[in-house]
């Protein structure tokens, strides 16, 4: 038998489990692969009190008492939210104990957060943690009194707008009607504020939703993001076959998809659909469906390509790569990823470039004019004293360029030419007064990002569009000469990433311009994704491929280039601003096979710690010179070259902590009271 010492001190330093301020819970089987002492004692106290083995499966350990909970969840892992059956509560300190059986109550506890309860490499944790990431974006955990009883949480799940169907949550708006039953004070819903739904929120995120462009919701369900859309005086339109059969389906700019082709049993129907979609899309249509594994998949009764739902409704669930195929061979266009499970298809191709070029092109940021001599003044000399923000204004836009703009491109020219005759004169006496480098460097920085831009399209497999902008024509013209020039130089470049030799010296390059990074030769390169920008042209079409397959970089902050593996690897951190940041998501994307592989550091004591943050900074950040002297002290604490891909856990880096009487505030490390 356990000491009440002994128990807190095995319960405080437990790897994994769901912990509470008071107590930890874990399931029997974490129990027993983690501590198998404190398993065998918590075995012994149900054969006491004549629990029978099948009438328990978690167990709650208390973090300041001691005490204990033999808990009975009958259908933990086939419930998304397991209610409560029985509980038997120990008084340890008492030797009294109290059971409860719940079989009776209309309102029994619930279990939320499953995932946390399992060892990390348990199979059933990244379909656990996908619950949970569903509540948490439907905003139902933002008040946590309120989620812990069954009743309460059904109310809690209607009233944010969703509904549960084989423990995944749907929006209300988009399932079909079961009954003809209304809700008391129906209207009253209509003044709930729900958030855009996600595609939604990525059109806003690219600018799409400035008022410019129409937008028509091709299943709209009851109309929740047009309803928002309206109120922002957006020209918003939608059709359902449930909730608005009757409303017209209009061609429109932007026209969404949203979560509609998942819920179509019919493969014909589901092509006539996205068809259908596309037909009304005069500019970019977004299509999106719902994510899962093979193993959510595989619980459920197969039906068609997809599975019949406990409401006899149908659900085809994809994975990435399975649905940009789907996207491409039915529209026989190349499909943008923007997200998982969200992509962008653009009729306007001029638009597509746009989007693209501009998702890819660097931002510049160039010193101010030096002024002019004052004496023996030119005429034009003269007119760039008299009007200097004008001069300015016109370099910069050249610098910008890396060439000589057009009229269209910059807006004061009709003045320019007034006031100083022919531009490319004006353009020539700024690079005598600046310099020809700082030109030199705009047309060298402007041609990598159209050869960068190019090469990525290419590798997309995206046709040699003749709707080009006039634009990108000039570009091309200026810097390449010709289009076939231009293809073959992006051909060169996309080749040039198969080649592990050429990566691994871009790599060296790289750390050797960057203002910060982690470089281990013959292995990988570490950046923060805000130098992205600043990559040589090889190792941003090699990154910007792997986006390509996986989307937008919103959650991430580190970029991992392999360079002998064929691999980028993308790292998400629970709040990089922090000393000690703690990696929560890591996404592999293997080049070679297209593939995308999501890897979530749900249990928080598995998370590993960010120590060697300080060489992703650059020197002049205003908490370089803290971090880097915490990292120090942590270095000779743990006896570690901080420098090196470190392999350490939260759970073992807080141990050792612990163990050596030390406290992290701030950038401080503090001895605590043992």
């Amino acid at each position: 038998m356990l000491t009440a010492a002994e128990f807190a001190q095995r319960v405080a330093t437990l790897p994994f489990g769901k912990r509470l301020p008071e107590a930890i819970y874990l399931h029997r089987e974490t129990l027993s692969r983690t501590d198998p002492g404190l398993s065998r004692f918590v075995e012994a106290v149900g054969q006491a009190l004549k629990v029978a083995p099948d009438e328990w499966n978690l167990v709650k350990l208390g973090r300041e008492q001691f005490r204990l909970s033999l808990l009975h969840y009958p259908d933990f892992f086939s419930d998304a939210y397991p209610t409560l059956r029985q509980s038997v509560t120990v008084d340890l300190s008492r030797l009294q104990h109290r059971v409860v059986i719940y079989d009776a109550q209309d309102n029994p506890p619930i279990l939320h957060r499953k995932e946390q309860m399992l060892w990390p490499e348990h199979p059933s944790v990244p379909d656990f943690y996908l619950i949970t990431q569903e509540g948490e974006a439907a905003g139902l955990y933002a008040e946590p009194r309120k989620i812990g009883f069954k009743q309460s949480w059904e109310r809690l799940i209607a009233q944010h707008g969703y509904a549960l169907v084989d423990g995944r949550l749907f929006r209300q708006s988009m399932l079909p009607q079961t009954d003809t039953a209304t809700t008391i004070d129906r209207h009253k819903t209509a003044l709930v504020r729900y958030q855009l739904s996600a595609p939604m929120k990525l059109l806003a995120k690219h600018g799409y939703l400035n008022g410019e462009f129409s937008v028509f919701d091709y299943g709209c369900g009851r109309g929740d993001d047009l309803r928002e859309l309206q109120a922002h005086g957006i020209d918003a339109l939608g059709w359902d076959p449930n909730f608005r059969p009757e409303a017209g389906k209009h061609a429109s700019a932007l026209v969404n998809l949203g979560y509609v082709i998942n819920v179509i049993e019919d493969p014909i129907e589901r092509v006539e659909a996205l068809l259908g979609a596309w037909a009304l899309c005069q500019t970019l249509l977004v299509v999106s469906a719902m994510l899962a594994s093979d193993d959510f998949i595989a619980q459920f009764k197969p039906y068609g390509d997809g599975i019949i739902t406990s409401r006899n409704t149908f659900q085809k669930y994809y994975n990435q790569s399975e649905l940009r195929g789907f996207l491409e061979r039915t529209l026989d266009e190349v499909p943008i990823a923007v997200a998982p499970g969200i992509f962008y298809l653009f009729k306007d191709k001029q638009a597509e470039q746009a989007f693209l070029s501009g998702r890819l092109r660097r931002q510049h940021g160039w010193h101010q004019l030096t002024q002019p001599n004052q004496h023996k003044l030119s005429k034009l000399q003269q007119a760039q004293q008299q009007t200097p923000e004008l001069f300015e204004a016109f370099w910069q836009r050249c610098l910008d360029l890396g060439r000589l703009p057009i009229e269209e491109e910059f807006p004061d020219y009709p003045r320019l030419k007034e006031l100083a005759g022919s531009p490319a004169r004006v353009l020539h006496l700024l690079e005598r007064q600046e310099g020809t480098d700082w030109l030199e460097q705009a047309r060298q920085a402007r041609s990598e990002d159209l050869s960068v831009y190019l090469a990525l399209t290419l590798f997309d497999k995206r046709r040699p569009y003749r709707q080009l902008t006039e634009a990108l024509k000039r570009d091309i013209k200026a810097f390449f000469g010709d289009y076939p020039s231009a293809m073959a130089h992006a051909r060169e470049l996309l080749f040039a990433i198969a080649s592990p030799e050429q990566i691994e010296d871009a790599c060296h390059s790289a750390h050797e311009q960057l203002p910060a990074s982690l470089y281990y030769p013959g292995h990988s390169l570490l950046l923060h994704k805000q130098y992205l920008s600043q990559l040589p042209p090889l190792l941003r079409v090699y990154v910007g491929a792997a986006c390509q397959l996986y989307g937008e970089l919103d959650e991430i902050e580190v970029i991992k280039v392999h360079s002998q593996s064929g691999k980028v690897s993308l790292l998400g951190y629970d709040d990089f601003t922090q000393p000690i940041p703690y990696l929560v998501e890591r996404i592999k994307i293997r080049m070679a096979e297209q593939e995308v592989d999501f890897f979530d550091y749900v249990d928080a004591p598995r998370r590993p710690p960010l120590l060697n943050k300080s060489y992703l900074l650059p020197t002049d950040h205003p908490d370089f010179a803290k971090q880097r002297a915490l990292e120090q002290h942590l270095g000779k604490l743990f006896g570690l070259d901080l420098q090196q891909d470190l392999n350490l856990s939260r759970g073992e880096f807080e141990a050792v902590l612990s163990r050596e009487g030390k406290m992290i505030k701030c950038f401080r490390i503090h001895v605590t009271n043992k």
